[in-house]
């Protein structure tokens, strides 16, 4: 009886997380609390949902994918999520023993919200990356198996801090190298068009032919310059903290505003990967040790590259070329959770 009993508890448990993951999901890249308001509400119309219509699975079923309010289509990330997460769930409990099952449903419940975020925002947000690693450190401290090879409480302790350093240096140092290799990308333009700079310190702007461009989002860290190349000869470089001139000095865009000209070529910067992605491997190193993390950013490398280039043949690959790596490293994670100590062992002894 238990053997029936215990695994429907878990997949039922599994279904509820995932439908917090859900709010998680929408909420937490929207700056919305998880607390308030208390209740579920419709992104549409704003109406709190009843109980009855948010069960798992069960009410996006009976509601056939809308809103009973507005009539809103549900997308159907809100039932994969709780399935999802209920399957995940349910195999960790069969095949390890509870205490490493349970932390590993903390991890699997963090990758799911991660990777969901990051497929929809392309963000990792510190709660998941930098919460995690601090719940994966206490949870290694307390849960004995989770680190097989250290018994002790402290010998796990070490293991996951070594783990998340590890984890983060490597994939810090892959940043940092794609960032010598693929930093800057020049876009020569077919016809000489009109630029202006324009907005406040606070919120500089640069607008070239009808696209107008919030230099937030441009600059991914103080050192990173735009490259306007102007028809006359002169390269205007933009920075986060102003316009750079000839002489070496710089101008605030406060008064670099209104300063114009025509551009045939913009050269921008760019990251091989967000800074998200390395501070999710303190997540991923703090639960799986050294060999976890490297495992986990080797097989998620491989998944991506194998995506990457099928949707770059199917001429689906949008965002500026752009992919989420979250999802890949989670995958890896779950890759090693599941096969990777075996595979290592029957790699290195064969």
């Amino acid at each position: 009886m238990n053997a029936v009993f215990m695994p429907a508890i878990v997949f039922a448990f599994g279904l509820i997380c995932g439908s917090f993951l859900n709010a998680v999901i929408h909420r937490l890249p929207r700056g919305i609390g998880l607390c308030h308001p208390s209740r579920s509400f419709c992104p549409g119309c704003g109406r709190s949902i009843s109980w009855y219509e948010n069960i798992p699975v069960a009410s996006w079923l009976v509601l056939r994918g809308r809103c009973a309010g507005c009539g809103m289509r549900i997308a159907w990330r809100y039932p994969l999520v709780e399935l999802l997460t209920a399957t995940l769930f349910l195999w960790l409990w069969l095949a390890f023993p509870p205490g490493p099952a349970a932390a590993y449903m903390v991890l699997a419940a963090l990758l799911v919200a991660g990777t969901f975020i990051d497929l929809e925002h392309m963000i990792l947000p510190d709660s998941i990356t930098l919460g995690g690693a601090a719940v994966g450190v206490v949870l290694s401290v307390f849960i004995a198996g989770l680190h097989p090879v250290a018994e002790s409480w402290d010998g796990r302790l070490r293991a996951s801090l070594f783990g998340a350093g590890v984890g983060f240096a490597v994939l810090y140092g892959v940043v940092e190298l794609g960032k010598l290799a693929f930093g800057r990308k020049k876009f020569t333009l077919d016809s000489p068009e009109p630029f202006e700079i324009g907005g406040t310190a606070e919120v500089p702007r640069l607008k070239i032919g009808d696209e107008d461009w919030d230099l937030r989002e441009v600059f991914y860290r103080p050192s990173d310059t735009l490259e306007l190349h102007a028809t006359d000869g002169t390269v205007w470089r933009l920075t986060a903290r102003g316009v750079l001139r000839e002489d070496g000095g710089s101008v605030g865009y406060d008064e670099a505003a209104g300063g114009s000209g025509a551009v045939n070529a913009v050269v921008v910067p760019r990251e091989a990967m967000g800074f998200g992605d390395v501070k999710f491997m303190l997540t991923l190193g703090a639960f799986l040790g050294w060999p976890g993390a490297l495992f986990s950013i080797g097989a998620g490398s491989v998944i991506g590259a194998v995506v990457g280039m099928l949707l770059l043949a199917t001429r689906r690959l949008g965002d500026a070329g752009r992919i989420p790596f979250g999802p890949y490293l989670a995958v890896g994670a779950l890759l090693w959770i599941a096969v990777g100590p075996e595979f290592v062992r029957w790699y290195f002894t064969r």
